[in-house]
């Protein structure tokens, strides 16, 4: 793609766009901006597209560059800028890569869909997670979909280069978000092979990553933060006492965000005062106290919050339909409500949502000398090796891990 003129170049984009289900409006948008891109690439005398004669468009048209600093863009300019990006970005893969995906419907080969269904009935049988399925299933229809604006027709065509030619579209991704990716194209890539759609096992020419999940710091919140967002929730309405009970589960207990929504009313066993219930992430039981402010909380929501619908899940949407969350909602944007309504600063360089109240609880257990293995419990880990990256949260624990130099070089 590096080689073809920037009109050509948008031809082809274009063309892609369509394939991808973009609306005609959308792409009338697009259109009037290749315009403009195109006109002022004339004026500098260049006939392809480099990214940063793009940005130099950017700065002329809109002051990008000045209004970035000052954090006065506005969505309009956002909006040029992923025009530029796009284009950047379709000349080096010949591909619309995932942060441009807003349609529903990627795939167009029928025999790409037939494959797709068979691989999500595999993950089934083979008794994924229900997280780890629709994980799976996305990035696997996201690859084929980069297949197809390659023109791969058949899965026996696909080689190692196509395999690297999707992963380099990665780049830039967090750690988390690219291990991720591998795991599922190994699963996806190791199924054609098993079941004779591919001659090959692509799956041996994904390569590792050196990284480590425990390069990472948890982002969690000190105990006045915690203490002010529960004070602004309002629990005289329903949502409030439903959003004041879901938060306490998380912050109290460290239950995943998915395990909230998947929560049954008979997983509440009120004779034992525990919570039993079966792990989205990892299929394990998980049984724990209910711990007396959490357990007032269910049940003022229970009697006085949630809407009288017949329905097996404790928490509900209280818009219509009156059902339960979504696997897709994060819940997320409960947590930045309180955050703003309690004035609770909201920085980028921290994680804001359910999972970090459950970093604060585990950094908060280990703050009381609580053993790595009891809290690798509550949480929910498979391993205690998970639970040992909340170590490096504890700055005064990590002070005794330290050598005293002297010592050191005197023995």
């Amino acid at each position: 793609m590096n080689s073809l003129p920037l009109q050509d170049l948008i031809a082809r984009l274009e063309k892609e766009l369509y394939r991808l289900h973009y609306t005609e409006g959308t792409v009338k948008y697009y259109r009037l901006m290749w315009r403009r891109i195109v006109m002022f690439f004339e004026n500098e005398g260049v006939d392809h597209f480099t990214e940063e004669v793009g940005i130099r468009f950017l700065d002329k048209q809109y002051n990008f560059f000045e209004l970035e600093k000052a954090g006065e863009l506005k969505q309009s300019i956002i909006n040029a800028f992923r025009v530029i990006r796009m284009l950047g970005d379709f000349q080096q893969h010949g591909s619309i890569l995932r942060r441009y995906y807003k349609q529903k419907e990627l795939l167009h080969n029928d025999e790409f869909k037939e494959i797709l269904q068979y691989y999500v009935t595999h993950c089934h049988q083979k008794e994924y997670s229900r997280v780890t399925q629709n994980h799976y299933m996305g990035i696997s229809e996201k690859f084929l979909s980069y297949l197809e604006s390659q023109e791969i027709v058949f899965c026996s065509d696909i080689t190692a280069k196509h395999v690297f030619g999707y992963i380099n579209t990665l780049l830039g991704y967090s750690y988390k978000t690219v291990e991720l990716h591998l795991c599922a194209l190994r699963s996806f890539l190791r199924y054609l092979h098993v079941n004779d759609l591919h001659p090959q096992d692509l799956a041996e020419t994904i390569p590792a990553i050196k990284a480590r999940k425990q390069n990472r710091i948890p982002s969690v919140w000190t105990p006045e933060h915690v203490a002010t967002l529960f004070d602004a929730i309002d629990r005289g309405n329903p949502a409030g006492k439903r959003d004041y009970a879901m938060i306490l589960l998380v912050a109290r207990l460290g239950l995943r965000t998915m395990d909230i929504k998947h929560l049954k009313l008979d997983n509440l066993k009120w004779p034992e005062n525990r919570i039993e219930l079966i792990q989205s992430k990892t299929s394990g039981v998980l049984s724990l106290p209910l711990l007396p402010d959490v357990g007032w909380a269910i049940i003022d929501y229970l009697k006085n919050g949630r809407p009288k619908v017949d329905c097996p899940f404790v928490f509900l949407r209280h818009l219509a339909p009156l059902e339960p969350f979504s696997d897709e909602d994060r819940l997320h944007q409960i947590v930045v409500k309180y955050m703003k309504l309690a004035k609770i600063p909201i920085s980028s360089q921290k994680k804001k949502g359910m999972h970090s109240l459950r970093h604060t609880l585990a950094s908060r257990l280990l703050e009381e000398n609580t053993p790595l293995s009891v809290i690798s419990d509550i949480l929910g880990h498979i391993s205690p090796d998970s639970t040992a990256v909340y170590l490096k949260v504890n700055v005064d624990m990590l002070r005794e891990c330290a050598l005293n130099p002297e010592g050191v070089f005197e023995s």
